[in-house]
């Protein structure tokens, strides 16, 4: 099986090296750079699977970078930050990031967390293994990790997928937005609930942009729910 890629931006040299050491020993190709400006760059040539970003750094700060990759890139994104509230964390997500650590933390903690990332983006979505879901104009192949409108391929992030599957398995039946915080980003503490609103709107606007009969429907004060429908055109802007 071919390695995966990573890309690694903190301006610290001692947790750069500590981090490629203990990610290369399982097994992943790790190159790091003192600055997000010298990993756009690279990732620019040549894109990796993932990448790990500090916020505060020399240059570009990790989530204005978190946000230009994710505006042309599935590839996974790590925050990692000495920033620990509840905003930043938030805002980690809502720009797409896929997860977000905060320091000081273990090594083997961001292992763990890399490794679920790429088991997910790999199709290890538990129970939804193995399903085929069809709903409207839209399907959604666990096993490939595809996911289509009219048959026809619709980029989304492996989050975005994440969150659409679990949808269609509670399709016609509202969803609270702490349900989608536990199951899709497997958050284990009180946060704001409004951090899936962003992930709901990007999706809304994919889908619109493809013409699909199914919507997202927001139940108010509550979360969100799929049904058939036409997308409404506001989505599309």
């Amino acid at each position: 099986m071919e390695k995966k890629r990573i890309y690694l931006a903190d301006d610290e040299q001692p947790i750069r090296d500590l981090i490629q050491l203990f990610l290369a020993a399982e097994g992943f190709e790790v190159q790091t750079f003192p600055d997000g400006d010298q990993l756009y760059a690279a990732f620019d040539k040549n894109p990796s699977d993932m990448v790990i970003l500090d916020v505060m750094m020399p240059g570009t700060d990790g989530l204005v970078l978190c946000r230009e990759i994710r505006k042309r890139s599935n590839a996974l994104i790590v925050i990692v930050s000495a920033r620990d509230s509840e905003a930043d964390r938030i805002a980690g997500i809502t720009l797409g990031s896929d997860d977000y650590l905060t320091k000081p933390f273990s090594p083997m903690e961001l292992v763990t967390r890399v490794k679920a990332l790429f088991r997910r983006m790999e199709l290890d979505l538990g129970s939804y293994k193995g399903e085929i879901y069809l709903f409207g104009n839209i399907k959604a192949d666990v096993n490939k990790r595809e996911f289509s409108v009219n048959d026809k391929t619709l980029d989304i992030t492996p989050t975005e997928f994440a969150l659409m599957v679990y949808l269609l398995e509670k399709k016609e039946q509202a969803v609270s937005r702490e349900e989608l915080l536990k199951h899709v980003w497997k958050f284990d503490f009180e946060a704001d609930t409004r951090a899936t609103d962003d992930v709901i709107k990007r999706l809304r606007k994919k889908l619109a942009a493809a013409e699909a009969d199914v919507k997202i429907q927001s139940v108010w004060g509550f979360g969100f729910r799929l049904e058939l429908g036409d997308t409404h055109e506001e989505y599309k802007k």
